[in-house]
This record gives structure tokens, C-alpha cells and sequence, in this order.
């Protein structure tokens, strides 16, 4: 599988194009970066199935309804954030909706809402030619996910190079995000490379080796 990252002017979140064959996900449709996503698709003769999300938070999901609606393909997220789609910034402090700098009157929730559940810790997601492992990792929200690829890891706010995501917003934990990095983050292979939801790449490995948050 082929990873495309687009970087949203937004908050600079990560956007994931996930591609395999011909068919395509999109993972983190940040603010802005609807017409970049739809260029690099649209280029590469890719075929949306899906626009996912590793968690609800508005910064990581506001232009999901607008590529829901070009390419008519469902939002896929963790049902214990599907909430959050229908008013993405009632689940925020109001000085990060502030920093954010979007305003309500423009979100487009997406029409067509499919989440997923995780029974067992975690999902396979499958969408055309395009297969994704779906790790239940809350704390930085409740539904936060990892999804696994074969030799990649799409982290979101979970894990960032030398850092984790905040919990102190609605939702966040930091007893369940300890669980959470003890239990799945630290169980994940060292080889595989890391694209988190800001910043740069880095690897599973590496950051065992040197986040001070993932120290036994």
C-alpha cells in the first residue's frame, strides 16, 4: 500500500491518503485540504471508498463531509466518537474552538455515517483493495484508533514523534491513555513507521527508545 500525506492549514494535521491498487482511503480530512486531497486523487486515477477518521475532534475531521459528498463514500470512525460529527465543536474547550479559527455556519456533517466497532480491542476494515487493522487506543478521546497497515502505523493524536496527544479535552483520560500506551502503543512492532496525526514521521521503535511518556 502507498501512503500520500497532506498536510492541512489547519492545526497542520496529517492527512492520509491510504492507497492499494486502485481504490483509496482517506484518513483525517482536516480543514482545508478538501481541493489537495481531490487533486491527488483525482491525478492519480485513485477511487475513493472510504474517508476515516482516528478520532472526532474537528481538526481531524472537518472537510470529511465535503469529500463524502464529491466521491459519495461513507465517514468510517470509532462509534465511541461518531458523536462528535454532528457538532464538532461542542466537544471542545472553547479556547481550542477559538484557536481552531472555523466557524460553525461552514462544517458540512457527513450524510453518510458508518461506524465501527472494536469487541475485541480491534477491527479489519476493509474497503475495494484497501485493508486496515483498527486498534481501539482511547485517551485523547474515546474513540481515538490506530489503524495498522502493513509496515505503517496512522497514529493520529495518540502518538506523536517524542510526545502523546493531550487529555485534558471532553473525552480525554490520562488514567485510560497510561492504559492505552502500556497496553497497545508498547505492543505495537518497533519496525513499523509512524505517521501521527501532526508533525513528523518517525517510528514504533524510536520512540520506545526515547519518549519520555512510552519509559517502562
Amino acid at each position: 500500500m502507498e501512503i500520500r500525506v497532506v498536510v492541512a492549514p489547519v492545526f497542520g494535521t496529517n492527512c492520509c491518503v491510504v492507497s492499494s491498487g486502485g481504490d483509496c482511503v482517506v484518513v483525517d480530512a482536516g480543514a482545508g485540504v478538501a481541493d489537495a486531497v481531490a487533486r491527488l486523487v483525482d491525478d492519480a486515477g485513485l477511487t475513493p471508498r472510504a474517508v476515516l477518521a482516528t478520532h472526532g475532534h474537528a481538526d481531524h475531521t472537518w472537510d470529511a463531509g465535503a469529500l463524502c459528498a464529491r466521491y459519495d463514500v461513507p465517514m468510517v470512525l470509532h462509534e465511541a466518537d461518531a458523536y462528535r460529527l454532528a457538532d464538532p465543536f461542542g466537544t471542545l474547550s472553547p479556547a481550542l474552538e477559538s484557536a481552531l479559527g472555523l466557524h460553525r455556519a461552514d462544517y458540512r456533517e457527513p450524510a453518510r455515517i458508518e461506524p465501527f466497532g472494536t469487541p475485541e480491542g480491534s477491527a479489519l476494515l476493509t474497503f475495494g483493495e484497501v485493508t486496515l487493522h483498527g486498534l481501539h487506543a482511547p485517551g485523547h478521546s474515546e474513540g481515538s484508533t490506530l489503524y495498522r497497515l502493513d509496515d505503517t502505523v496512522l497514529a493520529g493524536d495518540v502518538l506523536f514523534a517524542g510526545s502523546i496527544g493531550r487529555t485534558d479535552l471532553p473525552g480525554g483520560s490520562p488514567a485510560v491513555m497510561t492504559r492505552t500506551l502500556h497496553d497497545v502503543v508498547r505492543g505495537l512492532d518497533p519496525a513499523l513507521a509512524v505517521v501521527p496525526g501532526h508533525g513528523p514521521a518517525t517510528t514504533v521503535g524510536h520512540e520506545l527508545e526515547t519518549n519520555p511518556f512510552l519509559a517502562a
